[in-house]
């Protein structure tokens, strides 16, 4: 009886919640319906994976075929190929740009002239609005062998001439490059808000026990933003093998393809120009379940060493 009354008071003690904070969950709507609509929804496509998928046919009509492309993609000679390049990259991202965006936060966030903060700030977050179409042109323009700027410094310089866009070894280089110049500003945001947040009174007791700023910023800067850095690798860590389809399919040419196809390339080749659509679903799925694992072991070791984690 006592059970009973506990889950009633509970009831309506919600309901009065929900009818108190109506318009806040209005609010919710659009962004529940983008994600039933464009995130969940399309996942029922996933069984296409283990179809042998015809678009006259539908998924309901189209024969069972199981695990058959997977199997194809894991003995395609192309494979290690693939997943060298796109796991070089990924690392190259985690190891390069990851921290970077964390770097500037600190920077910034030492400047004391409010004017020169919003102008850096301002510089920093203007390449993330320029399309990838538009960088990559801006790049071609800077270090093309014909009449590029850098090339043509350096041969004033007396150096030779390097093939930035066709060399193979300059290819992860610039993707890097690339990737740092025009999202690495956009990443402060997040960092920034997180240092917002920390006691300034923090800082005034370490300057009276002697602190000087590195010590500060060891000691309470980083703490402050710790677990906002590890949720942050937590959540990237689901993206690992995406490496960005648009800035490498832009980046590739016949003299740099064998260091550049990755996953996300060949997917389309496969899927769009070859109307293999099973077989790059299961390309696809192959991705997102290497995310799947990274992130669920990222978080359970996170949770050990005393972090929140997401979830």
């Amino acid at each position: 009886m006592q059970g009973a009354q506990v889950s009633s008071f509970k009831r309506s003690q919600l309901l009065r919640d929900l009818i108190r904070d109506r318009w806040m969950y209005l609010l919710l709507i659009p962004g529940i319906l983008y994600f039933i609509v464009f995130k969940y929804v399309p996942m029922f496509g996933l069984v296409m994976a283990f179809q042998d998928y015809k678009p006259f046919t539908g998924f309901m009509n189209s024969p069972w075929v199981g695990f058959k492309h997977f199997e194809r993609f894991f003995t395609e000679p192309q494979f290690w190929t693939l997943f060298r390049n796109t796991l070089l990259l990924a690392v190259y991202n985690l190891v390069f740009f990851f921290p970077l965006p964390i770097i500037l936060a600190l920077m910034i966030n030492e400047a004391r002239q409010a004017l020169f903060k919003k102008v850096v700030q301002t510089l920093l977050y203007v390449p993330h609005f320029i399309s990838w179409v538009v960088a990559v042109g801006i790049f071609y323009v800077l270090f093309t062998t014909e009449g590029g700027v850098v090339n043509e410094l350096l041969v004033r310089f007396g150096a030779e001439k390097i093939p930035f866009m066709l060399s193979e070894e300059w290819f992860r280089p610039m993707i890097i490059g690339q990737s740092i110049w025009k999202e690495a500003g956009w990443g402060t945001i997040i960092f920034l808000a997180a240092l917002s947040g920390v006691d300034l009174q923090l800082y005034e007791a370490a300057r009276m026990d002697g602190a000087g700023r590195w010590r500060q910023l060891w000691h309470i800067t980083l703490p402050a933003i710790r677990s906002t850095i590890v949720i942050l690798f937590i959540l990237r860590l689901g993206s690992f093998l995406d490496t960005g389809f648009e800035h490498i399919f832009l980046m590739l040419n016949s003299m740099n393809r064998e260091v550049g196809e990755v996953f996300d390339t060949y997917v389309y080749m496969k899927g769009l120009t070859q109307a293999q659509y099973s077989y790059s679903a299961a390309v696809g799925l192959f991705k997102s379940l290497v995310g799947l694992v990274l992130v669920l072991g990222a978080n359970r070791l996170a949770k050990k060493f005393g972090e929140e984690g997401v979830y």
